[in-house]
């Protein structure tokens, strides 16, 4: 790498990759407010995760500040821009918690930790999840909360700046899911998927059940907004711990009711992310519900994954997380090369990343080594 990209450099790169014609791999590093909250280097204000969840203003500023800690330390070695912007862009954020908050599970608050929540429906209780109303989505906590945190920010907004930048407030649009399996574990434990084999109505009819409120919130919050559906994307990381039949079989009817749902005509990119040792799936996935883009996590076989997908697929992945936080330079720039000379390449729709969401604190000489091998590896000839 010759030096560092400008911005007007890395905007010219997703605009040559949009149009199909990359002159090499674009890298993008998935951050959220966690690099912020959770690193002692930039939180100086020792703000936390319970005082984020309760209060708009700290919502707001756990924001800013994380994207200032985006653009000013962590884009540095990917091809997001850097410095300051012309004006903030901030929504309010529930990490990953959102799903299984909707349905009841109390919010955990764990030091160093980002929220989780507890399992509420495990053992007897599993018929009480069917009292929670889904038909009217917005009345609950936190898409309730969401759209109060929201309107509080746009009114604040009209007088407050950071940085010297003007701030917007981005509409609450939670369209995306964490998925039904996904979702069904956190409700009830690992005792779910049990009930995919010993209850496996009561497993169908509950998977049907958290897709059908993801689509009903899907279009309250788009509908409150005024804005028109863009797309179906979500996760469903669980589907790494079943076999292929299996989630041919349970959990694919419910993925491709939540896609037909809100992407009926295929006008829009299907997309997934998966996490964990579920690229198995990926060829049925594309087959059956034609997504388009796959966000990976790890492990991933890339050179498997291509050679099933073929070139027309989206594949986003790259050097895992634990190698990122802990392995040498040299051996994160080795693992990226092994990556972009697996023949991921073909096609030209791979985009390196970490694999998956960044820690904070991860080492800038790692994440120096993982960029510099998109560009010693991952350049295209002219």
């Amino acid at each position: 790498m010759k030096h560092e990209p400008t911005n007007a450099e890395k905007d010219a790169l997703w605009k040559e990759y949009w149009s199909g014609k990359p002159s090499r791999v674009p890298v993008i590093l998935a951050t959220n407010n966690r690099v912020y909250v959770l690193d002692p280097r930039f939180n100086k204000e020792g703000t936390d995760y319970e005082r984020i969840f309760s209060d708009a203003k700290e919502m707001l500023l756990s924001q800013l500040h994380w994207q200032d800690v985006a653009r000013n330390h962590y884009h540095k070695f990917c091809d997001y821009a850097t410095g300051l912007p012309d004006k903030w862009e901030i929504g309010v954020q529930w990490q990953n918690v959102y799903d299984a908050w909707f349905f009841g599970c109390p919010v955990e608050y764990r030091p160093g930790q980002v929220p989780d929540t507890r399992p509420i429906y495990a053992g007897d209780n599993k018929q009480a999840v069917f009292d929670i109303d889904i038909d009217n989505p917005l009345a609950r906590d936190p898409f309730k909360r969401g759209i109060e945190f929201t309107e509080k920010l746009m009114e604040i907004a009209k007088s407050f700046e950071f940085k010297g930048r003007p701030v917007k407030i981005l509409p609450y649009l939670p369209i995306g899911s964490d998925g039904p399996l996904t979702i069904g574990v956190n409700l009830r434990g690992s005792e779910f998927l049990m009930d995919l084999v010993i209850d496996p109505e009561y497993a169908d009819k509950l998977m049907g059940f958290i897709v059908q409120a993801n689509i009903n919130r899907a279009k309250a919050v788009s509908k409150y907004w005024n804005v028109p559906l863009q797309g179906a994307w979500f996760a469903d990381d669980s589907i790494e711990t079943i076999s292929t039949e299996m989630y041919i079989e349970k959990i694919l009817p419910h993925h491709r009711k939540f896609y037909d749902a809100l992407d009926p005509d295929h006008k829009f990119t299907r997309s997934i992310h998966l996490c964990g040792d579920a690229y198995r799936h990926f060829p049925t996935i594309a087959k059956e519900l034609g997504v388009r883009s796959f966000d990976t996590g790890f492990p991933v076989d890339f050179k498997w994954v291509r050679k099933m997908l073929g070139p027309d697929i989206e594949i986003m992945g790259g050097v895992e997380v634990g190698l990122l936080m802990n392995g040498t330079p040299e051996q994160v720039y080795a693992r990226a090369k092994e990556i972009l000379t697996s023949g991921i390449l073909e096609g030209k729709k791979f985009v390196l990343r970490e694999a998956n969401n960044l820690p904070p604190a991860t080492p800038e000489k790692n994440l120096a080594a993982m960029y510099k091998a998109a560009f010693d590896f991952g350049t295209y000839p002219s």
